[in-house]
């Protein structure tokens, strides 16, 4: 029981730290939006955005599709 204490505070420290991070890399990224100091497309933004989303999707798969060690059966 402890040691899932532990595992979850763990969690919860890393996953706080680590999505404070990306969300602070797309706040960096959005001031490449001012069309004064940058030139892009529309092609460009959404090639980023399709990128971005298709990592989002692949990283929340891993959370919500995980097998414990569960075996095969048909």
């Amino acid at each position: 029981m402890e040691k899932d204490i532990i595992k979850r505070k763990r969690f919860e420290k890393l996953a706080t730290n680590r999505t404070n991070e990306v969300l602070k890399r797309l706040k960096i990224l959005g001031n490449c939006s001012n069309k004064n100091l940058y030139s892009y497309t529309e092609e460009d933004i959404r090639k980023i955005f399709n990128e971005i989303e298709k990592s989002i999707k692949e990283q929340k798969s891993k959370f919500l599709h995980t097998r414990k060690n569960q075996e095969f059966k048909l």
